[in-house]
């Protein structure tokens, strides 16, 4: 029998140097490929550029170069709902922390809307096909602890195909090096069309003539960056030749869309190599169970590793049969990914930007306040704690959600047996980094999930003939006589504690009636 898969968090070489050089490298941003796709078949254009430059000419006619929620609906022929969730999408993967959209308050976001060169990168990227799943190379480890079978596979295969791929495929996560070479190649491949998205031409001389303003070419870092030290490093005009030197009171001038185009395709052909000679060094290299991109740190989960470098994750993978803890002393990174974790409960106790819960089955994962979004994908039987802006649920099975959510839950994909319940739980900094985060107690949109698409359009994967308009199954509420708090356990005692004696987000009246009669029930005994 083969080594069980120990807990890993990944590394990786950070750059010292925050300034532009010849060495710094430019990287996809994650954020937008990983958290910002949406299963909606009318935001999916066949010819990007050909379906978004009249809806391009339509949302740039602004004054204020912004699109409310009514106007983003009557241009892309949307519901209303559904213009309101691009735009609350796209601002949990902003490159830039001052557009108003982002501290738009819930009521206010339908009037302030977003910038239209933002919106206009954003539906072009939902033309992405994801990396497809790969398989793990040390099956008899997951299968020890993932069984082949489920109680829902004989249930499954009278249903549809769809339902049956879902059922027989163990999915494990393409490494982070893989996914950085796919979304470059992406990139690569669309440039010219996303620049001439963003470009205007000249006036007089035809659209063979296209610009790129200074303003225009930051909107770009939406989609890339330069350097590792995520949204801290520099404006991306000062990553270029011919931005880096404007005079910051004089309007810059507009650099031909041509010169763009060749500067960033020889940066994405360095990147390429870089990020391709590092896959086949691991490839040829020392094999171990777990991810290729991340590093094995010590077995014990109290001296686990994570990255310096702030664009990377902190991968928390392979935990099994064991309990699992990180707090925000242990954290140095903004996102954390729990991977192929098994009959373990993991707390997560941090503030967080983004959070990835992926493959999981028979397990508690408590994550603290996550500020931007939370995706949990492929999982079994796991119940999830979240105090979040936002999460996103694909593709799961028999798993409860206990939620402190700002919006709606997204539920998309083949899902079977989901439950939701209000949050249940706290510890004692939970409020300081909810409001670190931004997470907003007063209100939780638990119980209002929204459903969209069976099928993703995102994935690479063939789905049959006639399933693409189906909806995803939605999720039950909890019974409230089957709610119950969920107590962590105070590890740290002597240490310096937060002020939350509570549970944060106030409970529905039948919830809380529930609580008291348990209360009251245990008391008397």
């Amino acid at each position: 029998m083969s080594d069980p898969i120990e807990p890993s968090t990944s590394t990786s070489d950070p750059n010292p140097n925050p300034n532009p050089s010849p060495t710094t490298l430019l990287h996809p941003r994650r954020e937008p490929f990983e958290h910002g796709l949406l299963p909606i078949q009318k935001l999916v254009f066949t010819d990007p550029v050909q379906s978004l430059t009249p809806i391009k000419q339509k949302l740039a006619s602004s004054s204020t170069h912004r699109v409310d929620s009514a106007a983003l609906a009557d241009a892309l022929q949307i519901s209303p709902d559904h213009a309101r969730l691009v735009l609350d999408t796209l601002a949990s993967v902003l490159h830039s922390e001052s557009d108003p959209l982002v501290s738009a308050r819930a009521d206010d976001v339908d009037s302030v809307g977003a910038d239209w060169r933002d919106l206009i990168l954003f539906l072009y990227i939902q033309s992405y096909k994801r990396l497809l799943p790969r398989s793990h190379k040390d099956s008899a480890a997951v299968a020890d602890v993932w069984p082949s079978t489920s109680a829902f596979d004989g249930y499954l295969s009278a249903l549809s195909p769809l339902q049956l791929v879902r059922s027989n495929s163990r999915r494990f996560m393409p490494s982070q090096a893989d996914e950085e070479a796919h979304q470059l190649s992406y990139l690569q491949k669309h440039l010219a069309n996303i620049l001439s998205l963003l470009s205007e031409p000249v006036e007089g001389e035809g659209e063979e003539s296209l610009v790129l303003t200074m303003d225009g070419f930051e909107h770009l870092g939406f989609l890339i960056q330069f350097g590792d030290k995520g949204s801290e490093g520099v404006p991306l005009s000062q990553a270029a030749p011919f931005f880096a030197n404007s005079d910051p009171d004089m309007p810059a001038v507009p650099v031909p869309a041509a010169q763009v185009h060749d500067w960033l395709l020889q940066n994405i052909a360095a990147s390429l190599e870089h990020v391709t000679e590092k896959i086949s060094a691991k490839e040829n290299g020392p094999q171990s169970g777990s991810d290729p991109d991340v590093a094995m740190a010590d077995a014990s989960p109290s001296s686990t590793k994570s990255s310096s470098s702030a664009r990377s994750p902190c991968y928390i993978e392979g935990v099994s049969k064991s309990s699992y803890v990180k707090q925000a002393s242990d954290l140095k990174n903004s996102s954390v990914k729990v991977i192929n974790c098994h009959d373990s409960v993991i707390y997560i106790l941090a503030p967080l930007r983004y959070a990835t819960i992926y493959g999981c089955s028979d397990a508690t994962i408590v994550l603290g306040a996550v500020g931007k979004s939370v995706r949990v994908e492929h999982c079994e039987r796991v119940h999830v704690i979240i105090a979040a802006k936002r999460v996103c649920i694909v593709n799961c099975r028999e798993c409860v959600f206990f939620l402190g959510v700002n919006q709606r839950p997204l539920i998309v994909g083949d899902n079977h047996k989901l439950q939701v319940a209000p949050y249940n739980t706290f510890y004692s900094h939970l409020e300081e980094h909810m409001t670190e985060v931004g997470i907003k107690a007063t209100i939780n949109r638990w119980d209002e999930p929204l459903a969209l698409g069976v099928v993703d359009p995102h994935d690479s994967l063939s789905h049959p003939a006639g399933v693409s308009d189906a909806q995803a199954e939605t999720a039950t509420r909890i019974d409230p006589d089957q709610f119950t708090n969920f107590l962590i356990p105070n590890w740290f005692e002597g240490e310096a504690t937060g002020s939350t004696k509570d549970n944060p987000f106030p409970l529905p009246e039948a919830y809380l009636t529930s609580q008291q009669k348990n209360v009251n029930a245990l008391n008397s005994n």
